[in-house]
């Protein structure tokens, strides 16, 4: 039984021509604790010996960010959620964070963990879920897949929490891109309140401002789409050297996250998150963006990072 706060350690490994890919994936909360191409790191990091600072890396089920006081409503009858950010008096971060996932499939490049979301405090479903990770030629696909197998129609709202870098580069001169038009505006208890158009805003990145020019929290939504669906942020060097974080159509959400507490190295500084996300903060309450899945019905899900070396 591993003694680590994070549960096993599964070290992916993928040789692709001259390339060389590395991973590691946590059995608690499936968690991403580190990517690499060639050495390059495309993820922060942590030590094995400690929990993910600042949610690193986990998966989020079933429902990403927050619930305001943990209550919402079902068919007319009030639910209430345990409290897990109890600061700010709200359910935070799914009910699978602090879970050790099983071992389904291993591979040297991949690994296929599965857990189930039990009946529980305000949340009466039953939910089998499953994350892959697998190693490709340019970075990482992660494929969530939940399937509800308990009675009744189930809400699902995914999310995952994945802080970037592009190597050594220092974050605060890494510029990000996201091509988002609507930001949502919250309260000092982080639940949204309304939304606004970015323009004129400093929460507009289409034009690719210096993260350590940004002090954001922030949820976006109409996120520029591809012809597949595919929504993108992306972190450049002055070098010009890149990390994209792609999100497949299911995930029309984004939230960026530039804390100046992130733990490196045994000093706090400045890191930037880009958690894909299928719905926005207090979703059980509002119902915006929730997928309702009937009994036996499956959602997929899939994002990733890419490598964009300069030139």
């Amino acid at each position: 039984m591993s003694q680590h706060p994070t549960g096993d350690q599964y070290e992916l490994l993928l040789q692709d021509g001259a390339r060389t890919m590395t991973a590691t994936v946590t059995q608690v909360a499936a968690g991403l604790r580190a990517l690499a191409v060639d050495g390059v790191a495309l993820a922060e990091t942590f030590p094995v010996d400690a929990a993910p600072p600042s949610a690193c890396g986990i998966t989020l089920v079933p429902w990403p960010n927050r619930v305001a006081d943990g209550r919402w409503t079902l068919e007319g009858a009030v639910q209430q959620l345990d409290l897990t950010e109890p600061s700010k008096h709200n359910a935070s971060h799914g009910l699978l964070r602090h879970t050790a996932y099983r071992l389904v499939e291993r591979e040297p490049h991949a690994v296929t963990q599965g857990a189930t979301v039990f009946p529980q405090h305000g949340w009466p479903f039953q939910l089998d879920v499953t994350v892959r990770h697998e190693l490709v030629a340019d970075g990482l696909v992660v494929t969530h897949v939940v399937r509800n197998v308990g009675r009744g129609r189930a809400p699902v709202a995914l999310g995952s929490h994945p802080f970037l870098r592009v190597g050594d580069h220092d974050v605060a001169t890494l510029t990000v891109t996201l091509d988002a038009a609507t930001r949502y505006l919250v309260d000092d208890r982080s639940i949204p309140t309304g939304t606004e158009p970015v323009d004129g805003t400093d929460a507009d990145l289409r034009h690719g401002p210096r993260v350590g020019d940004l002090d954001l929290d922030t949820t976006y939504r109409d996120v520029a789409a591809d012809e597949e669906g595919v929504r993108r942020t992306t972190l450049m060097a002055p070098d010009g050297s890149a990390v994209e974080m792609w999100q497949g159509p299911a995930y029309d959400h984004v939230q960026v996250f530039t804390p100046r507490n992130f733990p490196r190295d045994g000093v706090l500084g400045l890191a930037v998150a880009a958690e894909p996300m299928t719905a926005p903060a207090n979703a059980l309450a509002t119902g915006e963006g929730l997928h309702w899945l009937d009994e036996g019905e499956t959602l997929t899900a899939a994002w990733g990072v890419r490598y964009l070396p300069a030139g």
